[in-house]
Parts: structure tokens; C-alpha cells; sequence
């Protein structure tokens, strides 16, 4: 087995951590995409195809790389969803799926934990892999957690986990 065959291997058996949320919402994608957009691009290459000379056809060749990114996330989405787990909440503990206010001098901010593939920084919600997330989980209110940034120490204290 190839070096690259191993590392496929290693990786397919690693856990993907998601909220329930997270879950629901990549199973809507992949269903989505596995359906509709998949029928809508075959037709599109379809029509591409029908407007004769494919070496200099624009619409064919949109369509295919269509095809291909469309592909691709569904392998994306099909590996995660074979790996899924969904979190566990536990009560009081900071954990993936949690809603965290933390305060920052006068400062506060609100986190919700969760999944890599379902993070979203614009939105407040962040990994649990991301060194905020890191810092953040099985801690409780209360609780003083420092993130490294590069910047310097940053120093949160946990005000409420929801």
C-alpha cells in the first residue's frame, strides 16, 4: 500500500465531532446535491453537448467543472457523514453544541461550539478544534481560560453555558 493509501486509510476511521444541527443540515446538502443539482448539471451538460463542437464550447466546459465541484463536495460530505458522531451535552461543562458567553476585560462575547465542517466565525460559531474552542471545552462558568493568539494571551472568563 502506497504512503498515500495509508494516510486515506488513517483518516477515513477518524471521528467527526457535529451538533445535531450541524448533522441535519450537511444530510440536507448531501441529499440536495445527490438529487436536484446533480439532474439540473447532467441536463445542462446535456444541452452543452447539443449545441455541437465541444473544443470551443464555453457552456460545456462550465458545465463539467460544475459537474466536478459538485462531485467533489459529495464525496466531502459523504466521508463526513460516515464519520459522524454527534456531540454529547453534558450539564455545566462546556462541550461541542454549547453556547458560551465569555467576558474579555469589558468586553463580552457569545461562542457557540461546534464541528469543523459546521463552523462559521460570522456567525459566532466556532470550532472545537480552533485554539478558542480548544480552550474553551470542559471548562464551567466561572472558569478563567487563556487562548494563545498571535497577538499575545488572550484571557476569557466564562460568564454562562447554555
Amino acid at each position: 500500500m502506497s504512503f498515500l493509501g495509508v494516510f486515506l486509510f488513517d483518516m477515513s476511521t477518524t471521528k467527526i465531532i457535529l451538533t445535531e444541527e450541524g448533522l441535519n443540515t450537511l444530510k440536507s446538502e448531501y441529499s440536495e446535491l445527490t438529487t436536484a443539482r446533480r439532474k439540473e448539471v447532467a441536463q445542462k451538460i446535456k444541452e452543452a453537448v447539443a449545441l455541437g463542437d465541444l473544443s470551443e464550447n464555453a457552456e460545456y466546459d462550465a458545465a463539467r467543472d460544475e459537474q466536478a465541484e459538485i462531485e467533489g463536495r459529495i464525496v466531502e460530505l459523504g466521508d463526513i457523514l460516515k464519520r459522524a458522531e454527534v456531540s454529547k451535552n453534558q450539564s455545566g461543562i462546556v462541550n461541542v453544541g454549547s453556547k458560551v458567553k465569555v467576558k474579555l476585560e469589558a468586553d463580552e462575547y457569545e461562542f457557540h461550539l461546534v464541528g469543523g465542517p459546521e463552523a462559521d466565525p460570522s456567525l459566532g460559531k466556532i470550532s472545537h478544534e480552533s485554539p478558542i474552542g480548544q480552550a474553551l471545552l470542559g471548562a464551567k462558568v466561572g472558569d478563567k481560560v487563556t487562548v494563545t493568539t498571535p497577538a499575545g494571551q488572550v484571557h476569557y472568563v466564562i460568564i454562562t453555558i447554555s
